[in-house]
């Protein structure tokens, strides 16, 4: 198939595609693309993720004790704890979803661990570097309390 013999369709798709690459989409670039709110998609993606784990577990369990109640007759036990069975996996599956995050440091959408690291270390240094009262003249708050007013 020659240059000439390419559908139109194709070369105005290939075009498409080439500036959607140079933007850094579709995955053009390693960094977390943002939505129009300003929050990285995996966060609004985990966001939907939990509240469809809570919803099809709890959809589940009472789908699961209805059908066991009205087959055994035993209403509304079946629904009762079929619900908050329903409702433990549904915190389970929450639980390994989010399992690890927060344990890092908190950094800005965009900037690496190791400016992240680099910020905290400065941080540290600063803070090692403040004089520090000590003894009885000394308050929490930097204050000296034997002063006369």
């Amino acid at each position: 198939m020659d240059e000439k013999d390419v559908p139109a369709s194709l070369v105005d798709l290939e075009e498409r595609l080439r500036k959607v690459r140079e933007r850094g989409g579709a995955g053009g670039s390693n960094k977390e693309t943002q939505e129009s709110d300003g929050l990285p998609r995996s966060v609004l993606g985990l966001a939907y993720r939990i509240g469809t784990e809570i919803v099809a577990a709890l959809i589940v369990g009472v789908g699961s004790g209805i059908l066991l109640d009205r087959w055994l007759g035993t209403q509304p036990w079946g629904l009762i704890v079929l619900f908050f069975l329903g409702a433990g996996a549904g915190v389970a599956n929450v639980y390994r979803a989010v399992g690890g995050l927060g344990y890092g440091p908190l950094r800005p959408p965009g900037q690496t661990p190791e400016e992240a690291d680099e910020k905290e270390q400065d941080a540290a240094r600063r803070r090692a570097q403040r004089p520090h009262q000590t003894g009885s003249d000394a308050h929490s708050d930097g204050r000296d309390v034997n002063r006369d007013h």
